[in-house]
């Protein structure tokens, strides 16, 4: 046989063996588990939703490799969470995500992190993984829980609140929530209110508010309680004499459509809104409306992201998370992926540097409620546990 026939038989038969090894590439297992059940349901249907987005678009696949993302409800219960990390865990699952609310969070970490796994939050983000107890195998997608509040704190004094009364779940977040609002805000606290995390009824919480008169209220409450309190807030007519600041996860897409006109005139600090100017952007807004016919929260924009950047460390490691940690780790930190915000990077903790924005929710050219985006809050933004993150 002559010999560039033989050369060109065994590129053949190394072309066809690639291509069955490629062919045959076992899937990545991910570790989804989240909050699907519950008043704040809907909050974890958008974010399983718009990761699997990006599991579609690829064919099944991130970042070129194959992955079975196994979605588990937690049904906000920090210990149905830890028992199904602890399973998958032992399943031999080495890379999670999913999971919405900080206390839901702090079951899960040291059970993923102890086993030398990796997790990629798309939305909890407690301070304490920020600082000290950073870890070299988590990363924040979309904040550190202070930032959606002391930017909050930003448009408080952007809009001169003199005297505010603050409110928040006395949970993980909500004491984040506070801490970082009182680290930015330069007026008066009238009062500080800690409320519970599922509460239906803000009857005696508003009574308060009333008898405070103050310019302004600061409040984190996502999900069915935020629903419920802006009903309330609305039907008490401190509405008229009072403006209302938020993160947007107290007041996301979903919440307005819920609350009717009850959220007109609250401005909120965020860190993406549907009319941000760039393709990436422009790509989601357009893919998830068409595939769920209703438009993407916050939430969603998140965990998109963050099912993307996964892509692109997969890709980076062909799938081998186990066998390449630190290649993979370090494809993590590298952030070479096209966010929907337009610009991202990481900062020394692992966690984001980005632009907030001041929202305005407004009636649009139709009558329907929408969200105006004002003006840069805060450019680069990053948040002030970094300083005490040493990481290995």
């Amino acid at each position: 046989m002559h010999k560039s026939t033989i050369r060109g038989a065994a590129a053949v038969m190394l072309s066809l063996a690639s291509y069955a090894a490629s062919a045959q590439q076992k899937p990545v297992d991910i570790g989804f588990i989240g909050t699907l059940s519950t008043p704040a349901g809907y909050i974890g249907e958008d974010e399983r939703d718009a990761f699997m987005l990006a599991v579609k678009e690829g064919g099944g696949k991130l970042g070129g490799v194959p992955v079975n993302v196994r979605v588990e409800d937690d049904a906000l219960k920090p210990a149905n969470a830890k028992q199904i990390a602890d399973k998958m865990v032992q399943g031999g699952v080495r890379l999670f995500t999913g999971i919405n609310f900080s206390n839901v969070m702090a079951a899960v970490g040291p059970t993923v992190l102890n086993a030398g796994a990796f997790y990629v939050s798309l939305n909890a983000g407690p301070s304490n993984f920020a600082g000290k107890a950073c870890n070299p195998n988590y990363f924040s997608v979309a904040f550190q829980n202070d930032s959606y509040a002391d930017t909050a704190g930003m448009a408080a004094n952007e809009l001169d609140a003199k005297r505010v009364v603050i409110m928040a779940p006395n949970y993980q977040a909500g004491r984040d929530a506070i801490a970082g609002f009182k680290r930015t805000y330069k007026g008066e606290i009238a009062d500080e209110i800690y409320t519970k995390l599922e509460q239906a009824d803000f009857s005696v919480e508003l009574a308060r508010i009333r008898s405070l008169n103050p310019d302004a209220i600061f409040q984190f409450h996502p999900g069915g309680a935020g629903i419920n309190l802006t009903k309330q807030f609305s039907n008490s007519g401190l509405a008229d004499k009072i403006k209302m600041i938020t993160p947007i996860y107290s007041m996301d897409d979903r919440m307005l459509a819920a609350t009717g006109t009850a959220g007109k005139g609250f401005y909120l600090s965020s860190l993406w809104s549907a009319d941000l100017d760039n393709p990436q952007s422009k790509h989601f807004v357009e893919a998830f409306t068409k595939a769920y016919n209703r438009a993407p929260t916050a939430y969603a924009a998140q965990a998109y992201d963050t099912a993307n950047l996964i892509g692109s460390a997969l890709k980076a490691v062909d799938g081998d998370i186990t066998g390449k940690p630190d290649d993979f780790r370090n494809a993590l930190r590298r952030a070479d992926f096209p966010s929907v915000r337009g610009k991202f990077k990481f900062g020394p903790n692992q966690h984001p540097i980005q632009d907030w924005y001041l929202l305005h929710i407004e009636a649009g050219p139709d009558g329907k409620l929408v969200y105006k985006n004002l003006k840069v809050l805060a450019r680069d933004h990053t948040d002030v546990h970094a300083a005490d993150c040493k990481m290995p």
